[in-house]
């Protein structure tokens, strides 16, 4: 699905990715774990183009993305921070992002799994930070795409919602979609990932299952795991 080669990258002195190597299966979730400053974003922008390396190399679906934008038809994805212009109501934002994308959506079934048809004469300045979320939900899975990569999908949810929203990526992945999601709850990630992927100073410090990962750090859990291997990264 994903192929990353010697992956480089600095803004000015500061070398955010360095030398960073990655294999992403197709059919599987990843969580993308590091502390604030580990090339989080970094990483993931580059696999989407809006960040270009300095060196290396990306395939999706096997192909170089330095030679196109195609691939991006694939992948639909959730920013941290979605800035969409707040007087635009939640119907005409969707009707938007479906012109946009030429495409069409399957978002009569997601508005309903998140209760928002109350909301869809709203505009966007007037909608809690939940209610936000759940519409930014709605525009990452609507269309068909293949990769889906969620940068922290929780925030602001209540827990109905984020029992609708794990049972939703638990559907996406048995279609055989590739999931890459960061978040900083970690009850969270232990819930949905298959894999982890832990960032540390533009590095992979651990790649592997989240059972890898507590033997590893012979730890109980996933929060007290990443807890471990940060402090022995620090320790040196």
């Amino acid at each position: 699905m994903i192929q990353i080669t010697d992956l480089h990258k600095k803004f000015g002195k500061n070398e955010v990715l360095k030398g960073l190597d990655l294999t992403i299966e197709p059919g599987r979730i990843y969580a993308i774990l590091g502390p604030n400053g580990s090339g989080k974003t970094t990483l993931i922008k580059s696999i989407l183009g809006m960040v270009l390396p300095d060196k290396g190399k990306i395939e999706v679906l096997g192909k170089p993305i330095a030679k196109g934008w195609k691939y991006r038809k694939q992948i639909d994805y959730l920013p941290q921070i979605a800035n969409f212009p707040g007087n635009l109501k939640v119907r005409e934002l969707i009707k938007m992002i479906k012109d946009l994308r030429n495409d069409e959506g399957n978002e009569e079934l997601l508005i309903t799994t998140f209760s928002l048809q109350p909301h869809l004469d709203k505009k966007l300045s007037n909608l809690s930070g939940g209610t936000k979320q759940k519409v930014n939900l709605v525009l990452a899975f609507m269309f068909n795409s293949q990769l889906l990569i969620l940068d922290e999908p929780n925030t602001g949810l209540d827990p109905n919602a984020l029992i609708k929203l794990k049972e939703l990526i638990s559907k996406e992945r048995a279609k055989g979609k590739t999931l890459l999601i960061t978040s900083h709850v970690m009850q969270f990630v232990e819930e949905v990932a298959d894999e982890i992927v832990y960032l540390l100073e533009g590095k992979i410090y651990f790649k592997g299952t989240i059972a890898d990962l507590k033997n590893v750090t012979n730890q109980q859990n996933v929060e007290h795991a990443i807890a471990v291997l940060t402090k022995t990264e620090q320790d040196g």
